[in-house]
């Protein structure tokens, strides 16, 4: 499920360090966790997550099981405003905005085969055909 919050009057870099926090995190999670930072953006990242339960809810799936697959903070309309400055000038100035689309996602299974790097892979059928997972080197000697 998706949910889209258009033109929030905070700059995307001040967003995306609370929009860090929750990304990857199971939907109840990511809201205990906003609830309790203390910072401006987080209570309309909290709102935004609860629009997007809500959006899951109507279509019919299970918001419970859902985990956050996606949260991105895009730099929105900027305003440019002026400040009077002494000897008549004035010096501009930018009040930027931010564009925050976040996607749900089903919770995968947690008897999903997951391989971490260096481990090997083993079919059981011949041991040449073992393959090693991790970063391919080249051997320049």
């Amino acid at each position: 499920m998706k949910a889209y919050l258009k033109n929030f009057r905070q700059s995307p870099r001040k967003v995306r360090l609370v929009a860090n926090l929750i990304r990857g995190k199971n939907v109840r999670k990511a809201q205990a966790l906003l609830s309790f930072t203390d910072n401006k953006s987080a209570p309309a990242l909290k709102k935004l997550v609860a629009s997007a339960v809500s959006n899951a809810r109507s279509q019919g799936k299970n918001a419970d099981g859902m985990v956050i697959k996606e949260i991105t903070v895009d730099q929105g309309v900027t305003m440019k405003r002026f400040m009077p400055m002494s000897r008549g000038r004035a010096n501009q100035y930018r009040k930027r905005s931010s564009k925050i689309s976040l996607i749900l996602s089903e919770m995968e299974k947690e008897n999903s085969r997951v391989q971490k790097r260096g481990t090997t892979i083993k079919d059981g059928k011949n041991k040449k055909e073992d393959k090693k997972v991790g970063k391919a080197k080249d051997k320049k000697k």
